[in-house]
């Protein structure tokens, strides 16, 4: 049981440090210098920034219909991954927003758009949480509420 809990949302994982590479690719060498690199690294700093919008919302409707469902979900539980959660998962989604932040601050005097990718590493982990996360029931509401 828990190996089968260890690789569910693996391909989100998987995409989160893609996500990180291609980055790193278009905008380290265009912050290094690199003639022509200007159009590809905004370019692509802005097309992760949209797929991390895509991915927001696909998080937040997620838990939408988890909590419509009788889970207990708020935003501070979904992006922060509570409950039981192998470490390697924990460590992969925020080592991808780490990694990303990194990126973004080495980068953002020459790539100012990069500002804008760390949203797709975090709506990843809000997705992870989503879509795997373990939450309690609904509490019901009592005769004094």
């Amino acid at each position: 049981m828990e190996a089968q809990r260890d690789v569910r949302g693996r391909g989100i994982e998987v995409a989160a440090w893609a996500a990180n590479v291609v980055f790193a690719v278009t905008a380290v060498p265009f912050a290094l210098g690199a003639d022509g690199w200007e159009g590809v690294a905004a370019g692509t700093a802005l097309v992760l920034f949209l797929i991390g919008m895509v991915v927001w919302c696909w998080a937040l409707g997620a838990a939408f219909v988890r909590s419509a469902r009788g889970d207990h979900i708020v935003v501070t539980t979904l992006f922060l991954v509570e409950g039981r959660v192998a470490a390697r998962v924990r460590w992969s989604l925020y080592g991808a927003l780490g990694v990303c932040l990194v990126v973004t601050v080495a980068t953002a005097a020459a790539d100012p758009f990069g500002v804008l990718v760390p949203l797709l590493p975090l709506g990843f982990v809000g997705l992870w949480g989503a879509r795997h996360g373990e939450f309690p029931a609904r509490p019901t509401p009592g005769p004094g509420r």
